[in-house]
């Protein structure tokens, strides 16, 4: 290894912690789409269409769980996805302020990790399509499954929604299989 090389591995290792994003992997459960496909597609399109009818998940608190799911999906893993990333630079900031929009409508905190709430989320979904409305509720925080049957508008997030649709749709996307 030249000097060079190794003096610039060195600055880059020192500056690790200094203003680099670190992205937190998180995946949708394979219950998330049906048959065949992409996982973050299938988020899209599905965020896309619950946040820009949101009077469609009023009274549906199982179905507004799942939106809600692929929401933090999608905030979490887009900025660090390249096919939507460079299509759209404003897209992360976007997810980031819905993100806070949709967590302070329903009470949790911004700092809680995204994985471990997309899978309450679909468990809540889940339950709520069993019927089970008790193990619904039990799977999420304290009055969050009673704020997902009234949500409030949620402007920001509906405008995120929509904006990765437009990638999705203006891109020409490959399809990935490894997000499931």
């Amino acid at each position: 290894m030249d000097r060079r090389a190794f003096f610039s591995l060195i600055a880059l290792t020192g500056c690790a912690g200094e203003g680099l994003t670190v992205y937190d992997p998180v995946r949708l459960p394979p219950d998330s789409i049906e048959g065949a496909g992409d996982p973050t597609r299938s988020a899209v399109t599905r965020s896309a269409f619950a946040f820009g009818n949101q009077a469609g998940l009023a009274g549906r608190p199982g179905e507004a769980a799942r939106a809600i799911a692929d929401m933090e999906f999608l905030a979490a893993a887009l900025p660090a996805d390249p096919r939507y990333q460079q299509r759209d630079p404003l897209l992360p900031g976007r997810l980031s302020q819905a993100r806070t929009e949709w967590r302070q409508a329903l009470g949790i905190p911004g700092e809680q990790p995204a994985q471990p709430l997309i899978d309450s989320f679909y468990m809540a979904w889940r339950a709520s399509r069993a019927g089970d409305m008790a193990a619904a509720a039990g799977s999420l925080p304290p009055g969050v499954w009673a704020r997902l049957g009234a949500l409030p508008p949620l402007p920001q997030t509906s405008q995120a929604a929509n904006a990765a649709a437009r990638v999705q749709s203006d891109g020409n996307l490959p399809i990935n299989r490894n997000r499931l």
